[in-house]
């Protein structure tokens, strides 16, 4: 009875986050619709501690939607994958509810580490295309990441970020005119410098 409430759930979710789709049955075609049922399964038989059928299903998953999900991660509630080729999901990524991600983003790690090594995502966050979140950092809620970015630290609630490294450029929806307030940025850093000797001179 679960799988066919989450069926439902991720139907309605692909139909309101997918404003191209005509018809619920286009709903069946989506990658992302197809790689979620397929961690719903791999994550259940993970749990249970069937490892080897659980990566199995997993790795088929992958093949044929180009999505790559670990089934030891955990997923909330109505997660949505855009266009969804390219996207990775780490072993120990936490997401949350109503997120959204969009092709080639990387919730990954920076090393061969063990442990926590990849990201928590809070809810109602936003991934932007090829965006890459690197390491046990944490994106809390309503978090808007760029795409391209590249963010190897914590992103505060309610905060934009994007470039390489991240940096903020929206807070609650305000502009920032101090981009490196939260993450810090050495290319910003050194303009302020630039900025003060200019004002010095």
């Amino acid at each position: 009875m679960k799988i066919i409430q989450y069926i439902k759930e991720q139907i309605n979710v692909t139909k309101e986050k997918d404003p191209s789709i005509k018809s619920t049955m286009e709903v069946f075609l989506y990658p992302s619709f197809k790689a979620l049922l397929y961690y719903k399964i791999s994550n259940y038989l993970y749990n249970k501690k069937h490892y080897f059928l659980a990566r199995y299903i997993s790795e088929r998953a992958k093949r044929k939607t180009g999505i790559e999900i670990h089934p030891g991660c955990k997923i909330g509630k109505r997660l949505f994958i855009d266009h969804g080729m390219g996207v990775v999901i780490g072993e120990t990524t936490e997401i949350g509810d109503d997120v959204i991600i969009y092709q080639g983003a990387t919730l990954g790690t920076t090393g061969k580490v063990k442990g926590k090594r990849h990201p928590i995502i809070g809810d109602n966050v936003l991934i932007g295309a090829g965006a890459k979140l690197l390491g046990p950092l944490k994106i809390e809620n309503n978090a808007k990441i760029g795409a391209g970015a590249v963010v190897l630290k914590d992103v505060p609630k309610n905060t934009t970020v994007v470039g390489i490294p991240a940096r903020v450029v929206k807070v609650n929806n305000d502009i920032t005119d101090k981009p490196n307030q939260y993450l810090k940025d050495p290319i910003f850093n050194k303009i302020d410098d630039i900025i003060d000797t200019l004002k010095l001179l």
